[in-house]
């Protein structure tokens, strides 16, 4: 982490303030965690898709950006706008060093420049001497400066063209590869993410672009293994020969403390404010939480929390058969009770219906539940014949957000005999005769099964779960479309920062 923290006299401290706020990217505003209706979820803005507050990430940042696995954008605040992201730069310096092609075990030395940057630091001295992996678990760990420095001067060394220095060289190796990542609202100064004094040159990014460049350095195993560790220890050559070992400490206190936590970078300057991007992963695949200018360290944790929290909690399992109903269905000799979906016209007769259920009476389907409730649409066969219990008599499909996301057949859950030839020579006339009044002589459908509310129109939910309601556990009216509220803002989440 870039700890700025260091004491100024008041004078100095208010030029730098004056300074801050004279330029385009200045220091965001610490503000409550709040639920905004410009917040975009999947694409649409809260406002747009009329989700309730309870459904939204309540966080402080004021930018923000969250990734699935399959790099799908779940949740962003104001991702595009730039601003400066202080040490969380430091994760490109690592791509750059990786993608060098350099071995780790090459050797780097740290030079007088590297040892005297200063702020955040991985105790390195003038003269050491440590291997590239070595010097990126400094780099990353601690977030040390000294190791940007040094590791800058080690690849860019055998980049530099044209009487760049080695520095120089790196740099533009950095917003080359922000470019081919497509990072198009990057730009990088220096390896390590200073912002003030002789650092105080031209820098910016976004949280849309940090998430980016985070997702692709989580592919190398190399990098994965070293931003997982709370605590390393690297060997370090002093000039005279001796090998010292010097003990790290992560700046990333969601490691080891939260369920699936993975790394990856801490970053704060006055002008960054504190910042956090952050990867989580419960078996499915890396998320990635990005939150720059939050209020307080505290507070860029809690909302990376929150962030994925909100995932987790709402990637649920919802079951497609939700009906107070049962009936028992006998088929193949065995009798059980299965939930009666609906009652489908028995088309051979003009006044009857079959009972029916799901193939699959416990089939449920994956969904994340603020991309919007779930609805049904059942179809049903002709029945002209006789119908055993089992056999196919339609078929359902539920959506989500307007995308069909199940299918099941409906089945029999009775046999039903056909009219014998006497029945259906009368019921044909009688049929004959309504057709000449316009009338149709087959019995209406009944739907029983209903699809429930995941989020209603309340701008609060009760104690159940979004799990709960998912699984039919709590009594919900039925839906054919999203919830929505007119009441975007939210008190602030349980555990949230001021």
């Amino acid at each position: 982490m870039l700890s700025m923290r260091t004491k100024r006299r008041s004078w100095l401290g208010a030029l730098l303030l004056a300074g801050a706020l004279a330029l385009p990217l200045a220091a965001p505003v610490p503000a409550a965690a709040d639920v905004r209706g410009t917040d975009v979820i999947l694409g649409q803005t809260v406002e747009a898709r009329g989700l309730p507050a309870v459904a939204c990430p309540n966080i402080t940042a004021s930018y923000a950006v969250l990734t699935d696995e399959n790099g799908a954008v779940l949740f962003a605040r104001d991702a595009d706008t730039q601003s400066h992201i202080a040490s969380i730069t430091k994760v490109m310096t690592a791509i750059v060093a990786l993608d060098s092609g350099l071995p780790l075990d090459t050797k780097v030395t740290v030079s007088p420049e590297a040892a005297a940057v200063g702020e955040s630091s991985a105790n390195l001295q003038a003269g050491d001497t440590l291997t590239l992996q070595a010097a990126l678990t400094g780099l990353m760990v601690p977030s040390g400066n000294d190791a940007a420095i040094a590791i800058s001067e080690a690849v860019g060394a055998g980049l530099a063209r044209d009487g760049q220095s080695a520095n120089e060289a790196f740099v533009d190796a950095m917003n080359a590869k922000a470019a081919e990542l497509g990072m198009e609202h990057s730009l990088f100064a220096n390896p390590h993410g200073l912002d003030i004094d002789e650092f105080d040159n031209e820098m910016y990014s976004t949280a849309g672009d940090v998430a980016l460049m985070c997702a692709y350095a989580m592919e190398n195993e190399t990098f994965r293994s070293i931003v997982a560790q709370q605590t390393a220890q690297i060997t370090v050559a002093k000039p005279d020969g001796q090998a010292v070992t010097l003990d790290l400490v992560s700046s990333d206190l969601l490691l080891g403390v939260y369920e699936g936590a993975c790394g990856i970078k801490t970053g704060y300057t006055e002008a960054a404010g504190n910042s956090f991007a952050g990867a989580c992963n419960r078996g499915s695949g890396d998320l990635i939480a990005v939150v720059l200018g939050c209020p307080s360290e505290t507070a860029r944790f809690e909302d990376a929390k929150i962030l994925f929290d909100w995932v987790y909690d709402n990637r649920v399992s919802y079951r497609l058969a939700h009906s107070d109903r049962t009936v028992t269905m006998t088929a193949d000799g065995r009798a059980e009770e299965v939930p009666l979906i609906a009652e489908v016209p028995f088309t051979a007769w003009t006044d009857k219906r079959v009972n029916a259920t799901f193939a699959d009476p416990k089939a449920a389907v994956e969904v994340f539940a603020p991309e919007g409730n779930v609805s049904q649409e059942l179809v049903f066969d002709d029945l002209n014949g006789s119908v055993r219990a089992g056999d196919k008599v339609g078929t359902a499909t539920f959506y989500q957000a307007g995308q069909p996301i199940a299918t099941q057949d409906l089945v029999a859950a009775e046999d039903a005999a056909a009219p014998d030839f006497f029945q259906a020579i009368a019921i044909w006339w009688e049929r004959l005769w309504a057709g000449f009044g316009g009338t149709e002589l087959v019995a209406e459908p009944v739907v029983v099964n209903e699809t429930p509310l995941i989020y209603d129109k309340a701008p609060t939910r009760s104690d159940q779960s979004v799990a709960a309601i998912a699984s039919g556990e709590e009594d919900r009216a039925p839906a054919d479309g999203d919830g929505a509220t007119d009441d975007q803002q939210g008190a602030p989440a349980s555990g949230a920062s001021e």
